[in-house]
């Protein structure tokens, strides 16, 4: 069997169908509604509360344009990169022209799952906004999302998803490792390299603006990953089922995972790091949600939140890079081992025949190698272009300084 065909095995979304089945179609208007919720609230909570008070609805106002644009250019064009018919990019939807309500993916309307793959796609450019706040122009974010979409996401979905068979190396990517995760993670690191370190970063402490937010936040994406990953499979079906629970376990594990990292070097478990835990444990089980058991996801989850602590108290100052939020390592990084161990811990049951660990692992990290080149280049490329446009893409001192809250949007996020 072609090595690109394995991951037919395993997206239902790429197959075809002749009936309309209603209990898929039901469960995934839920799905869609569940991730939906995850960038205008549970991101931009999450990520709301972790920054400082004069950068909350600056911060909040980015997820929540990443989600109002990437839903424009998605249906007039990314879907049609991402889902139509081509090898390298897809063509011939753009508009959706040809898809109306009668027209299915699978055994849902079309439309159905163009709305579903539409919050992906918003929610990929709004965890890269977590690299780059506090310094950013509001302006330039908001060009940089609709290129980023066009130019990055949607090739990287054609090549995991869509049916492109040159890039597509034989990976598992169930709901997206290196679809949302390495993608959102990498490029969220190349534009805070090219931005700079925040004039006061290492100078001063920076603490989050409330734990509360930061906690909800996550609740509320813990909530939406259900329909990420389990709305993955585009059915109501034992599949769904199984990503569901090992979401779910994974997540706990996650959380876990940090405070036991926060335990044994600062010797107090926070509330920001199991929350941010979670995230973490949620971010590694994307991938293998689809084809891990259990134990799997125990492991994964286990592993994800502690690297992800490891990674933020730890190795991110090796690289000097002013990461605000940490979008690389808990999502690029965290997204990293969670590719390479959706080869290590495939449940038999989700086994095909002849399967082997190392031919898998082998194709995990040429898709993920070509994630981090793709993405980085040409997010650098977008990003330029996005900052000439607006004059520039980082903020004066002045503004910086005062707070993008104010002297952006004329709003402050408590008026005491």
């Amino acid at each position: 069997m072609k090595k690109w065909l394995l991951p037919l095995l395993f997206l239902p979304i790429l197959a075809s169908a002749d009936e309309l089945n209603s209990g898929d179609t039901a469960w995934m208007l839920v799905a869609t509604a569940f991730v939906m919720l995850m960038t205008p609230a549970g991101l931009a909570l999450f990520y709301g509360g972790l920054t400082r008070s004069k950068n909350v609805l600056n911060t909040m106002g980015m997820s929540l344009a990443a989600y109002a644009i990437g839903t424009l250019v998605w249906v007039v064009v990314g879907y049609s990169i991402a889902f139509g018919d081509g090898d390298f990019i897809g063509t011939g939807k753009v508009m959706l022209s040809g898809i109306d309500s009668n027209a299915l993916s699978g055994t849902i309307p079309e439309l159905l799952f163009v709305a579903f793959q539409g919050t992906f796609a918003a929610i990929t450019v709004a965890i890269a906004s977590g690299s780059m706040i506090e310094r950013v122009k509001f302006s330039t974010f908001v060009i940089f999302s609709a290129l980023w979409i066009i130019v990055v996401y949607a090739p990287v979905t054609h090549w995991a998803w869509g049916g492109g068979e040159t890039l597509n190396f034989g990976e598992i990517d169930f709901a997206g490792g290196t679809v949302v995760h390495i993608n959102a993670g990498v490029a969220g690191f190349v534009v805070a390299m090219l931005l700079g370190r925040r004039k006061d970063y290492e100078k001063t402490a920076i603490k989050p603006f409330s734990p509360i937010l930061v906690v909800l936040g996550a609740m509320l994406l813990w909530f939406g990953w259900f329909g990420f990953n389990a709305g993955s499979e585009v059915a109501a079906d034992g599949t769904a089922a199984s990503a569901f629970l090992v979401t779910n376990v994974a997540a706990s594990l996650g959380v876990i995972g940090w405070i036991i990292g926060e335990w044994l070097i600062f010797k107090k478990p926070t509330l920001v790091g199991g929350a941010s835990g979670a995230v973490a444990g949620l971010v590694a089980i994307t991938p293998a949600s689809g084809t891990a058991g259990v134990g799997g996801a125990i492991i994964i989850g286990l592993v994800g939140g502690f690297l992800g602590f490891l990674a933020v108290s730890k190795i991110k100052k090796i690289f000097k890079v002013d990461d605000s939020l940490d979008a690389f390592w808990v999502h690029g990084l965290v997204g990293i081992w969670g590719s390479i161990a959706t080869a290590l811990f495939i449940a038999d049951y989700a086994m095909p025949e002849n399967y082997s660990i190392g031919s898998q692992l082998v194709s995990q990290l040429e898709a993920v190698g070509l994630t981090i080149v793709y993405s980085g280049v040409m997010t650098a490329i977008v990003y330029f272009v996005s900052a000439a446009v607006t004059g520039g893409g980082r903020v004066d001192e002045e503004t910086e300084t005062i707070g993008l809250d104010e002297s952006t949007h004329g709003e402050r996020a408590l008026n005491l």
